[in-house]
């Protein structure tokens, strides 16, 4: 059977199709796969027991349930749910926004396909544009949502400064001096913190990312999923960020709700009357559910609570279990481990690697624990760097035994295939 370009672009398997293909496979295999690699967030039962309460006055409520499974909501998205958004990101962070300036997406991997393709790709004028990674590592969900570029030549990525805090410890930076913005820059994104590292940019590199757009008259994207007011799974300082020319993607998934689908874009009127279009034209309305359990917890200011007494610490004292654990197992290895700061993961960097990141997946999977190999993080990166493929990208997530028997079968794994001192 012919198919088109795009028929042939989608069905070759991307890093984030096998990211989330080897989580559907663990989930059905049920207690015999240690999920280390996907993004699931974890399973916190006080704010599970919030999510509970707001499905039961949900019910509870005259009409409340009808209207949620009966009637499409905006294309822009739930107005309850954006009022209630706008007011708290007023509230908390300043913001000079109102409802014109919000719109929900069916999660934020379809708010990052609706940008990509509205800065990136063919322009009226003839010219191409790409969009800029300034630093890789970065998301590989961005890999495959361009339209008129195929895989990863829609992207530019600039290698970073690599700091080494102490001998097990490191973190990237931007590197400012070799980073290039052409004229065939349609934006920059950035996620902050970023996965798969846990780097978060400090609020010196973002201010000089928004300068530089500002001058180049081109957006500013941050990819806010993991970052404050909420979920907040952040363990550094860094101020939330956004002006007229900022993009900012946030979502429900990491505060605890991903199979709801919400995303949420902030961005100046006209690109979300953009977005809003997109919405209709793809999926007529964007879904309700996330909206409706949260709407209440936006409008009290709960969804702050929760997710710095509970969400931010829970993930906090994990990364320190997980990173003690690590260490502990990995002696006499040669390794890394980027400075966790936020987000859930570890990015690990084995120096003494025989073998491919690849190869060392494979290895794990048929063991039955799966991580995510690190070369899949570096999108637009064209240059050959052989730290590409000796990094790992490891869950911590999960239940924290399982967590520990994971992490116990990755370092034998790793000291089969590493040099040793």
């Amino acid at each position: 059977m012919k198919v088109s370009r795009f028929g042939q672009k989608i069905r070759q398997r991307s890093g984030i199709s096998q990211l989330m293909v080897d989580m559907g496979e663990g989930l059905k295999a049920g207690q015999d796969v240690l999920m280390l690699g996907g993004g699931n967030p974890a399973h916190i039962p006080a704010v599970e027991k919030v999510f509970r309460e707001q499905m039961g006055e949900i019910f509870s409520r005259k009409g409340a349930f009808e209207r949620l499974i009966g009637d499409y909501d905006s294309p822009q998205g739930s107005t309850e749910f954006i009022e209630a958004v706008c007011e708290l990101l007023r509230a908390e962070c300043g913001w000079e926004i109102t409802p014109a300036n919000i719109a929900l997406t069916t999660g934020s991997q379809s708010a990052f396909f609706i940008l990509f393709n509205i800065f990136g790709g063919q322009y009226e004028d003839g010219t191409a544009r790409k969009i800029l990674l300034p630093l890789a590592p970065e998301y590989t969900g961005y890999c495959d949502v361009g339209l008129s570029e195929a895989g990863e030549s829609g992207f530019v990525a600039t290698r970073p400064d690599i700091e080494h805090i102490d001998d097990r410890t490191f973190k990237y930076h931007i590197d400012f001096d070799r980073l290039t913005v052409g004229d065939d820059i349609g934006a920059i994104c950035v996620s902050r913190p970023t996965n798969p590292t846990a780097n978060v940019l400090t609020d010196i590199e973002i201010a000089k990312l928004n300068k530089i757009a500002l001058a180049r008259g081109i957006p500013l994207i941050i990819d806010n999923a993991y970052g404050p007011p909420f979920p907040n799974i952040i363990f550094t300082e860094a101020r939330p960020f956004w002006n007229q020319n900022t993009i900012v993607c946030m979502s429900l998934s990491k505060f605890g709700l991903p199979a709801t689908r919400t995303g949420i874009v902030i961005a100046r009127e006209e690109i979300i009357e953009m977005v809003t279009e997109a919405n209709a034209v793809m999926s007529l309305s964007t879904p309700g559910f996330g909206a409706a359990i949260a709407t209440q917890l936006m409008r009290t200011g709960e969804i702050i609570r929760l997710s710095k007494d509970v969400i931010r610490p829970y993930y906090q004292e994990k990364a320190k279990l997980a990173v003690d654990c690590l260490c502990g197992l990995l002696d006499g290895v040669e390794f890394h481990i980027h400075k966790p700061e936020g987000a859930f993961f570890l990015w690990l960097w084995l120096t003494g690697l025989t073998i491919t990141d690849e190869e060392l997946y494979r290895r794990l999977k048929k063991r039955g624990v799966l991580i995510v190999p690190g070369h899949h993080f570096f999108p637009g990166l064209k240059e050959d760097w052989e730290h590409k493929h000796q990094c790992i990208r490891i869950s911590y997530a999960q239940d924290i035994e399982k967590v520990r028997a994971g992490l116990k079968i990755i370092t034998e794994e790793i000291k089969l295939a590493c040099k040793t001192h």
